[in-house]
């Protein structure tokens, strides 16, 4: 038996989430440079420093959301589904406070400091960078509401561990890209 025969590939979902994950982190690298070269180019205000807050609770929520989403995972292999639906729900719950303190942040930045896409270098690379972020938080939280509907209808087991841990995977990168975005809107770009 050769090493190639005695050893397990990965599965199809596995490979395309780590591809689609490739993919993926090419554009958001393309977004943070492209963040990072226009700090302070912009010849009308108002500016990071004078309008970002340090989103340190819905940040926290975020990144506590790649445990919740590790257990129910775990907790699924281990055949213990209402143990699986139970941290799969507060995953839910935790990517959706984070994406509620992004529209609250964006509501005021719009509402009170009249930043848009439209106004200056940093708000057409600031929306557009935390945008693509929360459009990936979107798209999670999708597939994992269709996940836990399914799990509720009875319909979920430990055969679909692996199914559940591709989602997981996704949702792992989306908080890993938060560090960045975090990292280098809010500390770097300030």
């Amino acid at each position: 038996m050769t090493a190639v025969e005695g050893s397990a590939r990965p599965g199809r979902g596995r490979v395309g989430i780590v591809a689609l994950i490739v993919a993926e982190t090419a554009v958001f690298t393309i977004f943070v440079v492209a963040y990072l070269y226009y700090i302070g180019k912009s010849l009308a205000g108002p500016t990071p420093a004078e309008v970002l807050d340090l989103p340190v609770l819905v940040s926290v929520l975020l990144w506590s959301s790649s445990v919740t989403i590790h257990l129910a995972v775990r907790a699924l292999r281990g055949g213990r589904v209402q143990t699986f639906v139970l941290w799969w729900f507060l995953t839910i719950l935790l990517g959706a406070l984070f994406l509620t303190g992004t529209g609250r942040e964006w509501y005021r930045l719009i509402v009170d400091h009249g930043l848009t896409i439209r106004t200056n270098l940093f708000g057409t690379t600031f929306y557009s960078l935390v945008g693509l972020h929360a459009s990936h938080v979107i798209v999670g939280l999708a597939l994992m509401t269709v996940a836990l509907v399914l799990a509720l209808r009875g319909r979920v087991s430990a055969v679909h561990a692996p199914r559940t841990e591709v989602i997981s995977l996704y949702w792992h990168f989306v908080d890993a890209v938060w560090v960045v975005v975090f990292l280098v809107v809010y500390v770097v770009g300030r």
